[in-house]
């Protein structure tokens, strides 16, 4: 029994395109050749967008997936499998759509509600799967309708508060729901249409004004506002002119204000009447005539000298009559000057502010607008100075100067110079700063500043002020006399010098230990000192260097040199004559032993010829200094950086105790006198 699979097919009837509602069937097919007829299980599985939704046996080549009512849902794509005898054929993939969607139903909460309220509507889709959009609408009368749209991805209906607002009187509220398919989105019909009566709480508000909405300065205008409610509780009433409120009652149905009308008066008032989330208003224009104009104020000056006259006078475009008085404004409030049109005062600075003028007509007061005086003071005469005190700066560094006035009217300008160059023009209260950021060398003095302000009596120039330039230290060194060896016992000259540096200068000397100690310090006039160390020591052995410093607070060291205090020349003569005289001394007493020995071996024959031979070598050795025997014990030093002594010994010439014997003649090697 042999089988196999030609192709695997998947179809749909009627067709590919279904419209919604219609029955629809998917049918696969397989295609299996045989070798001979016999009977053969198929295990059919049907798939829409890779998930199981058929599953059959059969010994059938087809197996059908019957839909009896399509839906949009049932929009997809399909492909089936084929599995037989542990063999597996695949179909290819059709896309199915379900034209079209089933019609929504819609349901409200309330069938009558109060502005103010909220109606809830659901709109479902029972025939449908998610996901899902659905669009609410708010039908109303002469307008358009207002929609929310409300995704749902998990279920087949959506829910949705709409707020009843003022002037909702019969409500429609219906909904459609969209699906996004392969070509775009696809659309139910609009739901049945759900109607729903809305009740006022309360009428709209009335608002009116007696005697009239047009009334003069002066008047007395009343206004009242009143409204019908259907329940009393928790009503309130608003009366606001523009966003200010005037008056307000609560629980009341009645509101009235009233006052004296001005010209700001005019304007718009609003009455105002809620509840709960409910609102409703009304609007009134008042026009309030001008009973007179507003007065002016003039002043013979606006800046002028302290003790100069001020002339101050109110007045009223065509009116003469009225109750004036002028007032010179505060931060505590206003202060009365003189019940008059006219105010003649002496000034003083004190007098400096804003000054305004007010009349009074039938009880209506109105006010001038501010006319500001400056009564102004001379200034002083500046001085000048350095900010941090001291009138000297180091060179390349900044200097900040500082003018003053104690005396003066600001605002004060304030000129600085630098010689007869004005650098800097400041305007301030009582002072001003200057800061120089290119001082050289030259920059000696010249810097002056003036003060002027708008007193009539001019320019006031300080002083000149003279700065002194200090010159850092640069390049310190160290020298000595003698250099690098000096003798036990010896002076040494320390000198310590700069390349360049403003005078005094403060030099010190110190020497390298574990820590450094200071030996010398010194305060010169000059460029260079020298310090005189008397009577060196071992001690005094070591490395040294100076530091140099002057009012610029810098320290300059100099590069360190090494002191090596050594032996005297005497010290050393001494030393070596009195190592020769004990290698002399132990010479003599050498020889001496060996000719005594010698003398005892030869016995009285020697002695016969010793004696006559001791004339003669008497004479030979008299001119020979005793040092200069046959055995030369070396030279020694102290070396005097480190302490210790090296010896070195030499024996120069024959052996003695190797020399020929002779029964009849003694006879002793001459030394080498080089040696």
């Amino acid at each position: 029994q042999v089988f196999t699979f030609n192709r695997v097919e998947i179809r749909v009837q009627p067709s590919v395109k279904v419209k919604n509602g219609a029955p629809m069937s998917i049918i696969c097919h397989a295609d299996i050749s045989k070798n001979i007829d016999f009977p053969l299980k198929h295990n059919f599985t049907i798939f829409k967008n890779g998930k199981l939704v058929f599953m059959t046996i059969s010994d059938k080549e087809d197996a059908q997936y019957e839909i009896p009512v399509a839906k949009s849902s049932d929009t997809g794509d399909y492909e089936c499998t084929v599995k037989a005898d542990g063999k597996l054929g695949f179909s290819s993939s059709i896309y199915v759509w379900v034209a079209g969607m089933t019609k929504p139903i819609l349901t409200a909460d309330k069938k009558e509600v109060l502005e103010g309220e909220v109606v809830k509507l659901r709109c479902e889709l029972s025939e449908e799967a998610p996901p899902l959009e659905f669009f609410f609408r708010k039908i109303k009368t002469n307008s358009a309708p207002k929609e929310k749209r409300v995704p749902e991805q998990t279920q087949n209906f959506s829910e949705v508060e709409y707020y009843v607002e003022e002037g909702d009187n019969i409500l429609q509220f219906d909904c459609f729901a969209k699906r996004q398919v392969r070509s775009g989105w696809e659309s139910s019909q609009h739901s049945n249409k759900t109607l729903v009566t809305v009740k006022e709480p309360f009428i709209k508000p009335t608002l009116i004004t007696k005697p009239s909405r047009n009334v003069t300065e002066g008047d007395q205008i009343e206004f009242e506002c009143s409204t019908v409610v259907a329940e009393i509780r928790d009503i309130e009433i608003i009366f606001q002119k523009n966003r200010t409120i005037l008056n307000s009652v609560r629980d009341k149905k009645f509101l009235k204000y009233s006052t004296v009308a001005t010209q700001e008066d005019s304007g718009e008032y609003l009455c105002k009447v809620e509840q709960g989330a409910v609102s409703k208003t009304t609007k009134l224009n008042v026009f309030v005539s001008e009973l007179f104009p507003k007065p002016t104020l003039s002043a013979s000056m606006n800046k002028l000298d302290e003790s100069k006259d001020l002339n101050l006078t109110c007045s009223i475009n065509g009116l003469r009559r009225a109750n004036f008085s002028i007032v010179r404004k505060s931060s505590s409030g206003d202060i009365l000057l003189k019940k008059s049109r006219v105010l003649a005062i002496k000034v003083n600075v004190n007098d400096t502010g804003s000054y305004t003028c007010k009349a009074e007509v039938k009880g209506i007061v109105k006010e001038s607008k501010p006319v500001r005086i400056n009564v102004y003071a001379p200034v002083s005469k500046p001085t000048l100075s350095v900010v941090n005190g001291s009138p000297e700066v180091v060179l390349g560094k900044p200097l900040q100067l500082i003018c003053h006035s104690v005396m003066g009217t600001p605002p004060i300008t304030f000129t600085f110079y630098k010689g007869n160059e004005i650098k800097k023009n400041v305007t301030n209260d009582t002072y001003a700063t200057f800061l120089d950021e290119d001082i050289g060398l030259n920059d000696n003095g010249g810097y002056k500043c003036d003060a002027r302000n708008n007193h009539s009596s001019g320019v006031k120039t300080s002083n000149i002020l003279n700065v002194t330039v200090i010159v850092p230290i640069k390049d310190a060194s160290l020298g000595s006399v003698p250099y690098g060896e000096v003798e036990v016992g010896s002076d040494t000259a320390f000198l310590c010098s700069v390349k360049e540096g403003s005078w005094p200068i403060d030099f010190k000397f110190f020497k390298k230990t574990d820590h450094e100690v200071l030996l010398h310090e010194v305060r010169e006039y000059s460029d260079r000192t020298i310090w005189h160390k008397k009577t060196m020591k071992r001690k005094d052995t070591g490395t040294y260097y100076c530091m140099a410093s002057n009012r610029a607070s810098m320290d300059v060291r100099s590069r360190p040199i090494t002191i090596s205090v050594i032996l005297a020349a005497w010290q050393k003569g001494v030393i070596a004559a009195f190592v020769l005289t004990a290698m002399a001394g132990a010479g003599a007493v050498a020889l001496w032993w060996f000719l005594r020995k010698k003398k005892k071996a030869k016995g009285p024959s020697m002695e016969m010829s010793g004696s006559a031979l001791a004339p003669n070598l008497t004479s030979e050795k008299l001119p020979r200094q005793p040092s200069d025997g046959n055995y030369y014990s070396g030279s020694g030093y102290i070396e005097d950086n480190e302490n210790h002594m090296k010896s070195t010994d030499e024996s120069k010439g024959p052996d003695l105790e190797s020399a020929e014997v002779d029964y009849t003649e003694v006879e002793v090697s001459t030394l080498d006198p080089h040696r």
